[in-house]
């Protein structure tokens, strides 16, 4: 606080004022001193960001082997530091692997096991990052489950909330709203000022949980095609352009790319018609997921009983000796 009452160029020495505040020079000549960033260490954060996209699971023990790999002798704890100033960490089970701000509230995922049969039933969005030449921008997205149309999309320098609020009101003004709004718990999404919009036009709040990386796939495999289809073909240099690249290549994506899990229809077309598209995380066995499928808006009729015990039984899987038992969770979508 004392420190925002330095300032130079005042009548006043800024030794003198240091003085009269009670805070150190050398704080105020450190903030005052720019950051550069050498060639190397961009180097290696363009390595990481890559590996990254390809796999995301690696935490900053894989990356430092792959570093080595490369020619690139580089210490943990460096490659820890370049991981968290990117925002990076890898989606596997274990402490701090949700970036979420311990104030916030966090609400239930509620998508496991539903079945996604119509457009603007659920929405998700997420952050991820896109290399620059001196820096990273942070590209957010608003997706739609059913259709995999990109609603609205929006860059920043910063990992502020409001660029993620602007991205969330655009989508609601023009496209109206979902049932069902995804995200994972990072701090922007958690953040009242982003809740209090989706609380305040009746929208159901779901969030992944922690460790699931299949929880929010779909807005994953977007970012995967948006680097490899775009960002690393095309090498953007600055924000302006990175914003003119991704406004062609979205309206390529919604408008003209086929998509394989849509019978090679394009996501406008899917969202328009509403027929072809659909989408479901399976759980394969009830007590992992936390239930049976439900409807995500109450039509007053339950599921018939048959349907039920059909499921229950299903999801009683039997392994015999020596066989591996089949994994809790799948996703049941094409790419």
């Amino acid at each position: 606080m004392r420190r925002a009452w330095i300032e130079s160029g005042e009548a006043v020495a800024v030794v003198q004022q240091c003085l009269l505040a009670g805070v150190s020079r050398a704080t105020i000549y450190a903030q005052q001193k720019p950051v550069v960033l050498d060639d190397s260490e961009l180097l290696h954060r363009r390595l990481i960001d890559e590996e990254y996209t390809r796999h995301p699971f690696y935490g900053s023990r894989r990356m430092v082997i792959f570093l080595g790999r490369a020619g690139h002798t580089v210490n943990r704890k460096r490659v820890q530091r370049l991981m968290r100033l990117m925002g990076l960490a890898g989606m596997a089970p274990g402490p701090n692997t949700s970036r979420r701000h311990p104030a916030h509230k966090v609400y239930p995922y509620l998508l496991r096991g539903v079945s996604v049969v119509r457009p603007n039933q659920v929405w998700s969005t997420d952050i991820t990052y896109i290399r620059l030449p001196r820096g990273f921008a942070y590209l957010v997205a608003v997706i739609d489950w059913y259709s995999r149309k990109v609603l609205s999309w929006r860059i920043s320098n910063s990992m502020e909330a409001v660029f993620c609020v602007d991205c969330l009101e655009d989508a609601l003004r023009t496209h109206g709203k979902p049932e069902v709004f995804n995200s994972d718990q990072g701090s922007q999404f958690t953040s009242e000022a982003f809740t209090d919009v989706l609380t305040r036009e009746g929208v159901v709040i779901s969030m992944d949980g922690r460790g699931r990386v299949f929880d929010n796939i779909f807005v994953e495999r977007l970012w995967r095609n948006v680097k490899h289809e775009d960002v690393y073909l095309k090498g953007y240099a600055t924000m302006g352009e990175l914003m003119l690249g991704l406004t062609e290549y979205f309206a390529f994506y919604n408008g003209e790319r086929p998509h394989q899990s849509l019978g090679d229809q394009t996501p406008q077309v899917v969202y328009r018609t509403g027929i072809g598209g659909g989408a479901m995380i399976v759980d394969k066995f009830g007590g992992a997921g936390g239930g049976t499928p439900v409807p995500l808006r109450s039509t007053g009729v339950p599921p018939p009983a048959e349907a039920r015990s059909t499921a229950t039984a299903q999801t009683k899987a039997k392994a015999t000796p020596g066989q591996r038992r089949p994994a809790a969770t799948e996703v049941k979508c094409p790419a």
